[in-house]
């Protein structure tokens, strides 16, 4: 019964909490969004193939005989959950909120609510909310709390305006942004509060780490699902459970939210048009690209040297990270994020929110040269004028969150070579790969242990690199001791291609 944006949205966060890959089979809902989408040819074709984009028919009978772990949930008994703060698995149900609000001490009020941005922002989610605050209006009350609201494309507000959810948003006071990242990756210049100050705000975005949305650290963000998110917005009120309390209406009286409808898919179809859209010039041979030679924005990209074809030995190791490293860790948006066209000053942000389990403070590292301690970029720099490469070390799903290219970028351009790890986020590996770093496991976590702060490091046994190979690291302690163990990749023949031409981009060109 869930629609295919509904199942989209499920697997996209699957990815967040560090999946490998989500995965639904074929069915009619899917077929109906890709008509409506005019892809009637794939929609055929999926439908011609329908078998093979599903389970096998006794895998679907007796899962439990085929999968390490069987999870079977009620949908029709699920709660409405929220989700926070931090971190986006960090989860549990509206009814039991309440009290751990209580418990751990959250503002009692919170002071945004967001809806929209890249994950739940379909036209069924925009049609939820819209009913949601519909019943408000209808009873004489207002949203507590301000409203801003991110359809999730050209084509979903052009349909939801003419087909007026849109207007029941902006009546219920939305202030409707562009159809951009915007707040979810911190695109938002808060007026409404001081810098510091503790607050809570409720979005259904997909990702809430500290100061990603508003760069504040003492903001508290909470994830729901729009719906949700307008129905605690009639509250303002984190205490507030719409499966079970009133809401004060316009005359005195009170009155409780019903479940929200809406059509998943819009009867007169989308309307489409491609006004934001330029295309490229049949013949780009006489074109060229200026930039302002003082400009901090933009820079022209010089492609990343290629690997010599040798091991790699002699190698600092800039910081070796603990605990929940995010790309959000790794390279924060907010205001950096005007320098996305500028990688040598975005890369004064790398690992500016990363704990160093060598110095126990975000964004430090030792200058192992000069025994000094600076930021985790100054310290970079500095290696990288002195000809050295270096690596980091990380822990469990490292990388999680965001697609941020940056996140593989900046340390490839600082002189990074290699990042190993107990385990990666699936995204960050394969980033980091097509900018030319090793993306390296340690076969034994325990390994991680072993990692010294004045340690140089070899990589070992790399002219053998072939898919499913490994790869040996040599510790070499302060005192001369060693320490020799393996380290694994997931490396296939193109992408050992990227590494050795230096990044997926040489690759390309050189083809």
């Amino acid at each position: 019964s869930l629609s295919c944006t509904g199942k989209a949205t499920i697997t996209n966060m699957g990815a967040e909490h560090g999946a490998t890959t989500s995965v639904f089979p074929f069915d009619p809902r899917m077929a109906a969004y890709l008509r409506a989408t005019d892809r009637n040819s794939l929609a055929e074709q999926c439908e011609k193939h329908s078998a093979d984009l599903c389970a096998d028919e006794e895998i679907a009978k007796d899962p439990e005989s085929y999968f390490d772990r069987v999870e079977r949930i009620d949908l029709s008994a699920l709660e409405p959950h929220l989700v926070g703060p931090h971190t986006p698995d960090l989860t549990r149900p509206i009814s039991s909120f309440a009290a751990e609000a209580k418990e751990k001490n959250y503002p009692e009020e919170f002071s945004y609510s967001l809806i929209g941005s890249c994950t739940n922002s379909s036209y069924e989610d925009m049609g939820r909310a819209a009913h949601v605050a519909k019943q408000v209006a209808d009873h004489g009350a207002k949203l507590r709390t301000p409203l801003m609201v991110t359809p999730g494309s050209d084509q979903v507000q052009a349909t939801i305006e003419r087909d007026g959810q849109l207007q029941i948003l902006t009546d219920a006071g939305a202030t409707v942004l562009a159809n951009a990242c915007g707040p979810c990756i911190g695109q938002w210049k808060r007026e409404d509060i001081e810098m510091g100050s503790k607050n809570a705000i409720i979005t259904s975005y997909n990702r809430n780490f500290k100061r990603r949305n508003d760069g504040n650290a003492e903001t508290l963000g909470f994830i729901s699902s729009p719906e949700l998110v307008i129905a605690m917005a009639a509250s303002g009120r984190l205490d507030f459970n719409p499966l079970t309390d009133e809401i004060p209406d316009g005359s005195g009286g009170s009155f409780k939210l019903s479940p929200p409808t809406a059509d998943e898919l819009p009867a007169d179809g989308f309307v489409s048009g491609m006004g934001g859209y330029i295309p490229p010039p049949a013949d780009g041979s006489d074109l060229s690209v200026d930039i302002a030679e003082n400009s901090d924005r933009l820079e022209v990209l010089e492609r990343f040297a290629a690997w010599d074809g040798n091991d790699i030995e002699g190698l600092k190791i800039l910081l070796k990270t603990q605990g929940k490293t995010t790309t959000d860790h790794i390279s924060p948006a907010g205001p950096w994020l005007r320098y996305r066209g500028h990688l040598d000053n975005i890369s004064d942000n790398m690992f500016i929110g990363a704990v160093n389990a060598f110095t126990d403070d975000p964004g430090t590292a030792n200058n192992l040269l000069t025994g000094a301690t600076g930021t985790v970029p100054e310290v970079a720099r500095a290696y990288k004028a002195a000809g050295l490469g270096w690596l980091a070390f990380g822990d469990e799903n490292y990388g999680e969150g965001s697609s941020r290219e940056h996140a593989a970028m900046c340390p490839r351009f600082l002189g990074a070579r290699a990042v190993v790890v107990r385990s990666f986020a699936r995204i960050h590996e394969a980033n980091l790969k097509k900018q030319g770093v090793l993306a390296l496991t340690f076969a034994n976590p325990a390994d991680y242990e072993k990692v010294q702060q004045g340690d140089d490091v070899a990589l070992l046994g790399l002219r053998d690199l072939a898919p499913g190979s490994a790869v040996t690291l040599r510790l070499t302690h302060a005192d001369g001791t060693t320490d020799e163990f393996a380290v694994k990749h997931t490396l296939s023949d193109t992408q050992l291609s990227w590494f050795k031409a230096g990044s997926a981009l040489n690759a390309m060109a050189a083809s």
